[in-house]
């Protein structure tokens, strides 16, 4: 489901070992197995497989290291948010390297990852070094459920990373999900989607027309709708992943652009409470240049899809349907 970036040689030469309590092959969990696979260039790096599928991929010697483009893509959606501690829910937890990376990022951070097995919770924090809890707790649960039951307007950043085989089940995509996601987020908080989809992009397209839905009239003309892909993906070369992405509007949200002499994600955007941030803050712009440079300067840059673009990309598709429970 996930790419990884072009890969780089750690800057140290020194040698460099594994814990010895890393598995050597195939575990058991709830929903069936996990395996810890070590990369032969880069003793440190591993990449967790849940039944046989590449789920996380971390540095044990660098907890800001981010392996899978489409995780690369969504830090630089983070990064425009205000500066200091985030509220965050992980919808899909695995390995939690994105928590762990939010957490090196923004120390003091208050992270809940949610996933549906109980043992690989476990597992994944006796074999890696996740930041503890309260900064990150991990929830053994349904990520519908779990979101249902996060209160309002309780998260800075909202994460959507979940799959059963090649597809997320169909309880977190469509209208339903995304109404939920929005009021679990602040004013001005952003919800990240994983959306794994093949070309025509059906799926995407009726993702991104769901989002625009739940989050209001306007989102994209007003910079708080976008898509981000790499090319090849977007021209429908191939099968992939992109990252959807909706901002939850501020309770006087001008219909578009930005208020004069301010800048989204910036110090100045707002003030800030000691985790999280209050409903002052000015909320990112998706539009801003310098997410679009970000993106393209990745190790694999990727093209993004805001305002008119966002609603070209969606064209005529129709707002997915989330089933009820």
């Amino acid at each position: 489901m996930a790419r990884r970036s072009a890969r780089r040689r750690p800057s140290s030469s020194a040698p460099l070992t594994l814990p010895a309590e890393l598995p050597a092959g195939p575990v058991p969990i709830s929903t069936g197995t996990a395996e810890v696979v070590r990369d032969p260039d880069f003793p440190q790096r591993v990449t967790l497989h849940v039944n046989g599928v590449p789920s996380s991929s971390l540095d044990l010697a660098d907890p800001g290291f981010l392996d899978f483009e489409y995780m690369q893509q969504m830090a630089a959606f983070v990064a425009l948010l205000p500066p200091g501690p985030l509220r965050v829910l992980h919808l899909g937890a695995a390995g939690s390297a994105f928590a762990r990376h939010v957490e090196h990022e923004r120390p003091g951070s208050r992270q809940l990852g949610v996933d549906l097995d109980a043992r690989l919770l476990e597992l994944v924090r006796t074999w890696f070094d996740l930041p503890r809890s309260p900064l990150l707790r991990l929830r053994a649960d349904d990520a519908g459920r779990a979101l249902a039951s996060a209160r309002d307007a309780s998260y800075d950043v909202v994460v959507r990373d979940v799959f059963a085989g090649d597809r997320t089940p169909a309880h977190l995509v469509g209208t339903g999900f995304a109404a939920q996601a929005h009021r679990a987020l602040r004013p001005g908080g952003i919800l990240l989607v994983n959306c794994a989809d093949k070309p025509p992009l059906a799926t995407a397209r009726r993702e991104v027309a769901s989002l625009a839905m739940a989050f209001g009239p306007g989102a994209a003309a007003s910079g708080r709708l976008a898509a981000v892909a790499e090319p090849g993906i977007l021209k429908g070369r191939r099968y992939g992943n992109l990252v959807l992405a909706a901002v939850r509007e501020l309770p006087k949200d001008p219909p578009a652009g930005n208020q004069e002499g301010q800048r989204p994600g910036g110090p100045q955007d707002g003030a800030q409470g000691p985790v999280g941030h209050d409903e002052d803050t000015v909320r990112p712009d998706l539009r801003d240049p310098r997410l679009g440079r970000a993106l393209r300067t990745l190790a694999v840059p990727a093209t993004l899809l805001a305002d008119d673009d966002a609603v070209a990309f969606a064209g005529t598709a129709a707002p997915l349907e989330t089933p009820e429970p």
